[in-house]
């Protein structure tokens, strides 16, 4: 078979680019190419040749120790290699890790080397004895080293790179956790609904949260309709022209705002800003009802544009997508309960009912019930 090498060397001239660009942007030297040359090269990388790997990952860096800078030279590992990885060992490495004040210890020590004492009163610990069986597994696996007995711990230079890679790696999965926690409201259902029924739980219990979130933006002045469509399959909307949700990143969370609310269990922690059903231990919030629905689907209207997004089980099916633009302001949520959970539907008397209450508490506030 013949080898094409111009499509070769262009390949490994597009890698060695990338590389070069990484390590000029962390050193902070302006390395930005023209745009014509970005296209180019990200047209050579989106067709490589017929001999490369299905997936391949490159990777370089470098930190600062004392006044030395060490490099991590560029490197490539192939799908074969990383795939091929003894699984045992992988996982042996990662629950070395896989605790939260080993972590805080490595974290600690990277910027200067820590006594145990030192480490015990920054990290706040009850006894030495409980810090010391978490350093005895880190430094047994050569992840600290102790500069004598009795001395300081610190990171072993060859060791630095790839506990940041892993991090790095762990950035790209950190919203995981999210899931993982509405994963376990959902197993753990009965801590935010009370006493399951004969039916299963009581979905108004969810819809009651929604139309509270509406109530508390008409409280602030923002809010002055508030709407609950009834579908016929069995999902609820509930509309409001209040201030909508924003979208822009949040910085407590790295995250678009609205997904934030609708995926972290632990963002609104005050009991006032959630809503307690009878015989339950934790309260509801807009996440918990994300979380107990089949599918969720929240509309925002905001700074002009309107916004979309979609959740299944509680998970993001995209990021907040923009899909027109409007004058108005507000948020639709429309969710269908988890079926496993709610086996009986949204009735219209009973909401109507629960409406006419909040009426009579909101005069100002116009809500009107319809089904579909």
């Amino acid at each position: 078979m013949s080898r094409d090498f111009g499509a070769e060397l262009d390949s490994v001239s597009a890698r060695l680019a990338a590389l070069e660009e990484l390590i000029r942007s962390s050193e902070g030297v302006s390395g930005i190419r023209p745009k014509e040359e970005r296209n180019n090269l990200a047209a050579v990388i989106d067709a490589p040749s017929p001999e490369s790997a299905d997936c391949a990952v490159y990777y370089a860096g470098y930190f600062r120790n004392g006044g030395q800078l060490i490099r991590w030279e560029p490197q490539e590992k192939q799908s074969s290699d990383l795939f091929g990885l003894s699984e045992s060992l992988t996982a042996k490495v990662l629950s070395a890790l896989g605790h939260k004040q080993r972590l805080d210890i490595l974290l600690e020590v990277w910027n200067e080397p820590l006594s145990g004492t030192e480490l015990v009163e920054r990290l706040g610990m009850g006894t030495t004895g409980q810090l010391y069986h978490h350093l005895k597994a880190l430094t047994g696996a050569d992840l600290l080293v102790q500069e004598e007995r009795g001395g300081r711990y610190s990171i072993p230079s060859h060791r630095r790179l790839p506990v940041l890679l892993l991090l790095a790696a762990m950035s790209g999965l950190i919203d995981t956790s999210d899931y993982i926690d509405l994963t376990e409201a959902r197993d753990e259902a009965h801590l935010y609904l009370g006493a399951v029924g004969d039916n299963g739980y009581d979905p108004h219990l969810l819809l009651w949260e929604v139309v509270r979130n509406s109530i508390l933006e008409h409280e602030a002045g923002y809010c002055t309709e508030l709407s609950i469509f009834l579908h016929g399959d069995h999902s609820v909307t509930v509309a409001d022209n209040g201030r909508g949700i924003p979208v822009g990143l949040l910085t407590k969370t790295g995250q678009p705002a609205v997904q934030s609310v609708m995926t972290k269990l632990d963002l609104f922690k005050s009991p006032e800003l959630s809503f307690m059903a009878p015989g339950a231990k934790k309260g509801i919030t807009v996440a918990v009802v994300n979380a107990l629905s089949d599918s969720l689907q929240v509309e925002i209207r905001r700074d002009g544009s309107i916004h979309r997004q979609e959740y299944r089980h509680g998970i993001p099916r995209s990021e907040p997508l923009m899909i027109g633009r409007t004058s108005e302001t507000g948020t639709s949520i429309t969710f269908t309960p988890e079926p496993d959970l709610f086996r009986t539907t949204f009735q219209r008397e009973q909401i109507e009912q629960q409406v006419n209450v909040l009426k009579q508490s909101f005069p100002s506030l116009n809500i009107a019930v319809y089904a579909g």
